[in-house]
């Protein structure tokens, strides 16, 4: 036995962590590594260009009870040719430079719409996680801002032989319980061999993530319905 916090993560909306173009943005179905390292560094109070040290060093294991429906949204975005842009210090200042000379390009934005998530992690300073999940310091997204949670993450700290069996004292939210609670049929782990994904932080001012292995581990974790 040992200790794990276990928190949920619901949203109407939520963009979680896959490559980016310029041109597209998709989203997977589940929240990568730093989606979920993020929300607590915002729970905690740590900026962008903070020290992730203890963070970085947490075990993070996501079930999925919901990853919701496909959402797309259609951007347009105003850009400054190279030939137009003088080196400029802003992006205002480019287009003020440009004086008229710019194109305009349609992107795609992905989300995924209805989503709740169980999150186990593991590690140092796990008291601390709870205590910021439950007052925290900054506003919870799950992805974008225009992503907010939808429910307080209710973070616990429970003893348990693995993330499975700790995430099945998860409380979910009342309104994803009038069928019965939800239940989880896969369990995201790290792993030496398995699926790739980019969710490793490697420079977070610059926005550069490494690859991870992952692997989809079949689980059925039953929750409590909620009154």
């Amino acid at each position: 036995m040992q200790p794990f916090l276990i928190f949920g993560l619901s949203a109407s909306l939520a963009a979680m962590g896959e490559l980016a173009g310029h041109e597209r943005r998709g989203s997977l179905i589940w929240p990568g590594r730093s989606a979920i390292l993020g929300l607590l560094g915002a729970a905690l109070g740590i900026r962008r260009m903070g020290d992730f040290t203890a963070l970085d060093a947490l075990d993070v294991s996501v079930a999925i009870f919901d990853a919701g429906a496909p959402l797309r949204d259609y951007h347009t975005i105003e850009s400054v040719p190279s030939a137009a842009a003088k080196r400029p210090n802003s992006r205002p200042e480019a287009l003020r430079d440009a004086k008229g000379r710019t194109n305009t390009t349609i992107t795609l934005r992905d989300y995924r719409a209805g989503v709740f998530y169980g999150v186990a992690v593991q590690g140092a300073g796990l008291e601390a996680l709870q205590a910021a999940l439950s007052h925290p310091r900054f506003t919870l997204y799950l992805g974008r801002k225009s992503c907010p949670l939808s429910a307080p993450p209710g973070a616990r700290i429970v003893q348990a032989g693995s993330p499975a069996q700790a995430l099945i004292h998860l409380t979910p939210p009342p309104w994803l319980c009038e069928r019965g609670g939800p239940v989880a049929r896969t369990l995201i782990v790290g792993a030496d061999q398995g699926e790739v994904i980019h969710d490793r932080a490697l420079d977070r001012r610059l926005w550069h993530f490494g690859p991870r292995s992952v692997a989809r581990q079949p689980v059925e974790i039953a929750l409590e319905a909620t009154p």
